[in-house]
């Protein structure tokens, strides 16, 4: 019992404690609790504004989701994306629609040997399904490519394919069919003669330097063919039955040559052949006998019972005899004209003739700037949406002192060939850069430049100092060139186009439709301006092909931010159909000449100009 209060005191010892413990442990509880609640009041606002805030990105990240959708599914454009392991990431409806193709087959995922395969099995592929997939997943060379394709039913496809750093790549795909029949319609315009079908100067100057730059030995012959009397047919029977007997002949002609000879039109009633395999003589008359008989045997047109003769000129083959000079489009045709009618002769003996009166015009030509004979005449060049001028062209005229006005016909093609366009050339800029400074500041210069002058680095330099010497904003300055000067050598020709483009001038295409026209050059540098060829012009009321050219050189230089000028507009009709088709400015004998400066000036600071502009526009 001695023991029994210190167990009782022990006892209340550890229930006090017990206690104790279970205060304080309530206590604590409460205490988190309450700091539990704390922080769930304090936070809720913040969860509140994180997941609005998620909720916000999530709509917005699908909102962009669907514009690139709507964007990649609205390209006119096929569009693929592969990943490095050949498969597809992304495909957009124009693809599939494209090629008709499933889309339950071409989704994300599919890879590229099964899409091929697909369209292989719908007939929009031909070819090595695995060579081609090869191309893809293990490229070599270059990171972009760009090519055409032929599909086969016919349609032509533009490829754009471009390799990312993570190894997989994008393709675009564009029909460009319609594009390319255009572009071949295009040029085969400006190669073919639009009433006969048949190769015109271009193609038959191409064909005669290929044929002359082969090797020795080759023997062929060229003859030229002009048609006797046909004014004759156009003034008396019409032009309807001159075209038409323009057809025939051509059609003859064609029938009289072998499988390798080239007949072309070189215009008008000039025609062409070169005559390959050529062994004798009697090979060149037996085709000349041929001609006369086939042209002198009468034939129906259009209810005429017609007949034609013609007069032959015959460029021997013989190699060492004087050599075609193609400086001038018409040289050839005038050294090989035979001085009478209804006949054909070779043209050896009256080239010495020939040779002896251009060494007096070169003697000519030399003393004509020292002596003043030059001068130069300017043509307007109106704007056909405000009736009024906005420019001028410098034209050459050489007031010989026995020979009267000497041609640009006659003496451009002599002073390229001697170097003394280069002196002309600068005199020209000189002197049309001086008068056009006193000009109104919104009337341009334009002055065509000689592809010989393209041949030395001084070009750039010469505008340069005719541009300072004068005053003249360069903005004003208007150049323009020729076909001629890009085919020679083109990488030359547009760096010294890039020089005058730097100073600020302007660049234009000038007889554009007459030349080789070929529409790469229409990319490799941004001209200004396309001056459409007079002889466009002149049958644009009565030639649809003429009409078609117009309008497709119009539609071509709209797409590339270019103006286009028709030149030699003489009638009220001529102007209303180039401006129908699209033209924005016109130049010819309808609105005015070229006049001397003196004139020039008094039209353009009296008003006249704007007075004759309305009158040639609205009668």
């Amino acid at each position: 019992m001695s023991n029994f209060p210190i167990f009782i005191v022990a006892t209340t010892s550890v229930s006090n404690a017990l206690a104790d413990w279970r205060a304080q442990t309530r206590l604590q509880f409460w205490a988190a609790l309450l700091a539990v609640i704390v922080v769930i009041v304090t936070i809720s606002p913040i969860v509140r504004q994180l997941k609005r805030q998620h909720r916000a990105a999530q709509r917005l990240l699908a909102e962009k989701g669907q514009h690139l959708d709507t964007a990649v599914n609205n390209m006119t454009q096929g569009l693929l994306l592969f990943n490095a392991s050949g498969h597809l990431v992304i495909c957009n409806e124009r693809y599939i629609e494209m090629f008709g193709l499933s889309a339950d087959v071409v989704k994300p995922g599919c890879h590229l040997r099964d899409l091929i395969l697909h369209r292989q099995e719908l007939g929009s592929f031909s070819g090595d399904v695995d060579a081609y997939c090869e191309r893809f997943l293990n490229p070599k060379g270059d990171e972009v490519r760009d090519s055409v394709i032929s599909v086969p039913d016919g349609r032509i496809i533009r490829l754009v394919y471009k390799r990312s750093a993570d190894g997989g790549w994008a393709t675009t795909l564009e029909d460009v069919t319609e594009r390319a029949r255009f572009e071949a319609r295009i040029e085969h315009l400006a190669h073919y003669d639009a009433l006969t079908d048949l190769p015109n100067r271009t193609l038959f100057q191409l064909h005669a330097e290929k044929i002359l730059a082969q090797v020795p030995g080759v023997q062929f012959a060229i003859l030229y063919i002009d048609i006797d009397e046909f004014k004759g047919i156009n003034d008396s029977l019409g032009h309807l039955v001159g075209d038409e007997s323009l057809k025939a002949v051509a059609l003859r002609l064609r029938e009289c040559v072998g499988r390798d000879d080239f007949v072309a039109r070189l215009g008008g009633d000039e025609f062409a052949i070169v005559q390959s395999g050529v062994g004798r003589e009697d090979d060149v008359s037996a085709l000349i006998a041929a001609i006369y008989q086939a042209l002198r045997t009468p034939f129906d047109c259009r209810g005429h019972r017609l007949s034609s003769d013609a007069s032959i000129g015959v460029w021997p083959s013989r190699r060492g005899t004087a050599p075609i000079s193609w400086g001038c489009s018409r040289v050839p045709t005038s050294r090989c004209t035979p001085p009478r009618r209804q006949g054909a002769e070779p043209t050896e003996p009256g080239m010495e003739t020939e040779a002896h009166l251009r060494r007096e015009l070169e003697r000519d030509l030399r003393s004509a700037l020292s002596q003043g004979d030059f001068e130069l005449h300017y043509q307007p060049i109106v704007d056909l949406r405000s009736d009024g001028i906005i420019g001028c062209e410098a034209l050459l005229r050489w007031r010989h002192p026995l020979r009267g006005t000497v041609s640009p016909v006659e003496f451009i093609p002599l002073a390229e060939e001697t170097g003394l366009i280069h002196e002309i050339g600068q005199w020209v800029l000189r002197t049309a850069c001086a008068e056009a400074a006193n000009w109104p500041s919104h009337v341009r210069l334009a002055v065509n430049v000689s592809p010989v002058q393209f041949k030395t680095q001084t070009l750039a330099l010469n505008v340069t100092t005719a541009l300072a010497d004068s005053g003249l904003d360069p903005r004003r300055q208007e150049l323009e060139i020729t076909e001629a000067v890009l085919i020679a050598d083109d990488d030359a020709a547009l760096a010294i186009l890039h020089q005058l483009r730097e100073l600020g001038v302007h660049i234009a295409l000038d007889d554009f439709g007459t030349g080789y026209s070929s529409l790469r050059y229409l990319h490799r540098f941004p001209f200004d301006k396309i001056k459409i060829d007079r002889s466009f012009v002149k049958e644009v009321t009565e030639n649809s092909g003429s009409s078609s050219i117009i309008k497709a050189v119009v539609g071509i230089a709209a797409d590339r931010n270019m103006t286009t000028t028709a030149e030699g507009v003489e009638t009220r009709q001529q102007l209303e159909t180039v401006r129908a088709l699209g033209c924005t400015q016109m130049q010819g004998y309808l609105f005015s000449a070229a006049r001397p400066a003196r004139e020039i000036r008094t039209m353009l600071g009296s008003g006249e100009a704007n007075r004759e502009g309305e009158a040639c526009v609205t009668g």
